[in-house]
């Protein structure tokens, strides 16, 4: 599935063999996120702080400070500089918020993420759910939500809001090249309800007029789509060859052969030739948007 479109995240060891993950929907501890804790509760301690004293000083509730302490919620990046400064920690929780932001999301996607956000190319084919670099809030936890098994309701807002913060790709700078083919299917599900609909539709808009974006739209009635082997994503790292990232059922592969990511890179351009054009796509998505 191309890089988290339906609400997950996919697996990515780089070098070697083609590496296979399977997702884990499982509370969200994890050795980082107990250590972190850990660390936090010991540094408050020391400050003589009791939870409801140090949650007003970060802007958090008593009951957040346990999670994060007990490493059942993994804290944003601010979180950890606002805390290292009521501790009077001395950066040393700071040297922790590389690996801590890593750990917010899914063991199988971490390695991804960071390819993600450095990456100076990204092409993604969607088939399943709009991609996540391109989703609203809403729309993100409208997907969580339907899962089954179903998610506990902390990884709901944990994944929520690492997805968020990933958009901030988006506006990078030197900005990532970046294509988008859509099924139009994916564009009339009305997952969350229309408003959500509508509002992931608008946020298409807006960032398919970004200079460094292309957003194509694969119509339905297409007599010929070369698409058929399901959603993929391409990655193109700053250093080193031209990666695909392939996920179904829970099962994740990252290919690094050069033959087989020339085939799917090949396979990609062939899928923008058979869809709509960049313009004509927006000009369809605006349709969509009036039939709402």
């Amino acid at each position: 599935m191309a890089l988290d479109e339906a609400g997950t995240e996919p697996d990515a060891e780089v070098g070697g063999a083609p590496q296979t993950g399977k997702r884990s929907e499982s509370r969200p501890e994890n050795g980082v996120a107990v250590a972190f804790g850990r660390q936090l509760k010991l540094l408050r301690v020391r400050a003589g702080l009791d939870r409801t004293e140090f949650g007003k000083r970060v802007g958090y509730s008593a009951q957040s400070i346990a999670s994060f302490e007990q490493g059942r919620r993994i804290p944003q990046p601010a979180f950890i500089d606002d805390a290292d400064a009521a501790v009077d920690a001395g950066g040393l929780l700071l040297t922790l918020k590389d690996e801590v932001v890593r750990a917010q999301y899914p063991a199988f996607f971490r390695d991804a993420a960071r390819l993600e956000a450095e990456a100076l190319e990204l092409y993604l084919y969607a088939v399943s759910a709009v991609p996540g670099l391109l989703q609203t809030e809403e729309y993100t936890r409208a997907l969580l939500a339907m899962r089954r098994p179903l998610l506990d309701e902390d990884i709901i807002e944990q994944r929520v809001a690492s997805r968020i913060a990933r958009q901030e790709l988006l506006n990078r700078w030197p900005a990532p090249l970046m294509s988008f083919v859509i099924e139009e299917a994916v564009l009339r599900r009305p997952f969350g309800g229309t408003t959500v609909l509508r509002g992931v539709l608008e946020r298409i808009l807006l960032v398919g007029r970004q200079r460094n974006v292309e957003v194509q739209v694969m119509p339905t009635v297409r007599e010929d789509n070369a698409g058929l082997d399901g959603p993929f994503t391409l990655i193109t790292p700053k250093t080193g060859d031209q990666l695909a990232y392939l996920e179904v059922q829970g099962r994740s592969i990252l290919l690094t052969d050069r033959d087989e990511v020339r085939a799917v890179a090949a396979r990609y351009g062939i899928i923008r030739s058979q869809a709509l054009t960049p313009q004509e796509s927006l000009v369809f998505i605006k349709k969509l948007l009036g039939e709402l």
